[in-house]
């Protein structure tokens, strides 16, 4: 999601995002470089941009995970009509692509079609958090404006037609395939913890030294989400440190 995830810097505690959560609006120099043109990303693409191989999809939402969760999991690919199950699993975890939409609605790439992010959610997860995930797809594949998605969810929340997230909410991010932004790539490996709305503190989030982190910006859904990066991808490789 077309997020900018600066760097530690001494003395300032780091603001990262991760696609779907919180990202910056812009790359850096980004209004430099679009002066006098229209920038990207302000519409969505062609439907089947988005879309992929169902096999290929299969493999990069497993990816989310290690083989010993994921492997067994539920899997989600996504068709012109929305998510549907490709392979029903025993376990309860639920791995899925999620496409750029699931970006901040301030993000400069909330309609980037090269996004993938692979993601697989712990069964308290799978009730409650995947649920967003699902609306907003239905959204956007309705044609609806990046404007109209966020009244809506708002609204959904409001009725009380969406979940909290369920206590013990948690998923792994931890492809080295996945594509999360133009400047990103597939940032670092991490888990990612859903709960109720909460302050970075709570979590010691974005202390100096500490490694949850956070980022601020407010979102439609009623959670936040701290993230904790891990040192190795889910093939068991050695993953880049923060």
């Amino acid at each position: 999601m077309n997020r900018h995830i600066p760097h530690r810097s001494a003395g300032a505690p780091a603001r990262f995002a991760v696609f779907w959560v919180l990202s910056a609006v812009a790359t850096a120099g980004a209004a430099g470089d679009l002066a006098g043109r229209e920038a990207p990303y302000t519409r969505m693409a062609p439907l089947e941009q988005y879309l992929m191989d169902p096999s290929a999809e299969i493999a990069l939402a497993r990816s989310a995970a290690p083989a010993a969760i994921s492997a067994t999991a539920t899997i989600l690919t996504l068709k012109p009509q929305g998510y549907e199950t490709a392979v029903t699993g025993t376990n309860g975890f639920t791995c899925v692509v999620e496409r750029s939409w699931m970006a901040p609605f301030d993000s400069a790439e909330f309609w980037n079609p090269k996004m993938r992010a692979p993601i697989c959610y712990n069964p308290s997860a799978s009730r409650s958090i995947l649920k967003y995930t699902l609306k907003r797809t239905e959204l956007a594949l309705s044609g609806d404006s990046r404007e109209r998605m966020l009244d809506e969810m708002r609204g959904a929340f409001a009725r009380n037609e969406l979940p909290q997230p369920e206590p013990g909410a948690m998923s792994f991010m931890m492809s080295r395939d996945g594509y999360l932004g133009d400047a990103q790539g597939h940032w670092h490996s991490h888990l990612m913890f859903h709960v109720p709305k909460a302050a970075a503190a709570t979590w010691g989030a974005n202390a100096p030294g500490s490694p949850v982190v956070l980022d601020e910006r407010p979102t439609p859904e009623p959670q936040t989400i701290f993230l904790v990066p891990v040192g190795h991808w889910s093939d068991g490789t050695e993953a880049p440190a923060l």
